[in-house]
């Protein structure tokens, strides 16, 4: 038989970088297209003996159901977090524990957008953002970005001309664009979301992830500052990216009425984030060793990111053009054509499988007018040997 699935799915296809992932089981492949942290720097120590301390202290709340908004230990040492980030004035009762950002990101959906809704993200941003405020029915659309970040006066100009449900950021080392928004810039979100009473959406994953100097304080740090902007400010976080995936810790801080609509909607889905998961991450964080994990990952990305900037400029010169990142896990580029060569990211893409190296083309990455000659390469997960063979061989695709 046929089967009718929900018109909602029309609005969406399957991710293209999953279908790439298809294509990375040839033997030998280098591979700059995943957007995950290196499972090598993963503190198993302390995520065991956090563990180990959740089912001696705690074994029936770490095994056993728990409240939708999240074990209280949790959400206790999350507002201890923020606040070491700046944000001083979390509560616990502010946030909730979800299961990633990714969860925080689809419960905004679910609560904020009705079919037809505007929603305006960064052009490029995190794909599946947009697959999944268009599985609501959200139309979306983008505002460009710079080295810097959104540009704020288009920005504004769009949010005059579309009056959004809301409005999606990520402001620190963005994924794919690896931009970092500037204190000035961050500033006027803040007024823009009070000017035009409109909810911004901040998604904060690769914040700790910096090179050098820290970045400017999260939107939710420096709300303070613009009197009203809380009011209007949602903030998604997660321990993913520097602590681990496999946990699926994230959290949301939001208004309480959106909240409290956000709540509701994760009862009907995972009725709660996994309470082993949250007791040891409860621990870990109680343990005082994420510092040193930082302070660890830090490093070992900032050399690699350097490597692979070094890399592209040797390698493959005035045929790309990107500006190198400050933190994040990634590199965005865009092909110049340079001296008659490659232009299209997609075809690159194909080429270089057969070389050996593997990235992200950049066009999924927008929601609307994609520019095909970006890509995105990810320094994460390959040493510093792997990142100059693997740009020699994407040279060779050029």
């Amino acid at each position: 038989m046929s089967l009718l699935f929900a018109d909602r799915l029309n609005n969406v296809e399957t991710s293209a970088i999953r279908e790439l992932f298809k294509l990375l089981g040839k033997p030998g492949i280098i591979s700059f297209a995943g957007g995950f942290p290196d499972s090598a720097m993963f503190d198993v120590d302390g995520i065991r003996e956090a563990a180990n301390a959740a089912l001696a202290q705690e074994p029936g709340a770490a095994l056993q159901y728990g409240a939708t908004e999240g074990y209280q230990p949790l959400r206790e040492q999350l507002s201890a977090f923020m606040a070491s980030k700046g944000a001083k004035d979390v509560a616990p009762e502010q946030l909730i524990v979800t299961t990633g950002s990714q969860q925080a990101l689809d419960l905004l959906g679910k609560t904020m957008v009705s079919p037809g809704d505007k929603v305006i993200v960064e052009g490029p941003t995190f794909l599946a953002t947009i697959q999944c405020f268009r599985l609501y029915g959200a139309e979306v659309i983008s505002a460009p970005i710079d080295a810097h970040g959104v540009q704020t006066d288009k920005l504004e100009a769009l949010i005059a001309e579309h009056r959004p449900k809301f409005v999606y950021l990520i402001p620190t080392f963005g994924n794919p664009s690896g931009a970092m928004l500037s204190a000035e810039r961050r500033k006027r979100v803040l007024e823009l979301a009070v000017q035009y009473q409109t909810l911004v959406v901040e998604d904060d994953p690769y914040g700790d992830l910096y090179f050098g100097e820290a970045p400017p304080p999260s939107l939710l740090a420096m709300s303070p500052s613009v009197p009203g902007s809380r009011a209007l400010l949602a903030h998604c976080g997660s321990l993913s990216k520097v602590l681990s995936p496999g946990l699926r810790v994230g959290w949301l801080i939001a208004p309480p009425q959106l909240l409290a609509k956000a709540t509701m909607c994760k009862q009907f889905s995972d009725a709660h984030t996994s309470t082993f998961a949250q007791a040891t991450a409860a621990q870990y964080l109680k343990a005082g060793r994420m510092p040193a994990t930082l302070a660890h990952v830090r490093t070992v990305y900032a050399e690699r990111a350097q490597a692979l900037c070094n890399a592209l400029r040797k390698e493959l010169g005035g045929a790309i053009d990107f500006v190198q990142p400050q933190g994040g896990l990634f590199v965005w580029a865009r092909l110049t054509g340079a001296g008659g060569k490659v232009r299209d990211g997609g075809e690159l893409a194909k080429r270089a499988i057969e070389k050996g190296v593997a990235f992200v083309p950049g066009a999924p990455f927008y929601a609307s007018n994609p520019d095909h000659a970006t890509l995105r390469l990810s320094f994460a997960t390959a040493d510093v040997a792997k990142i100059e063979e693997g740009i020699a061989r994407l040279a060779q695709a050029l």
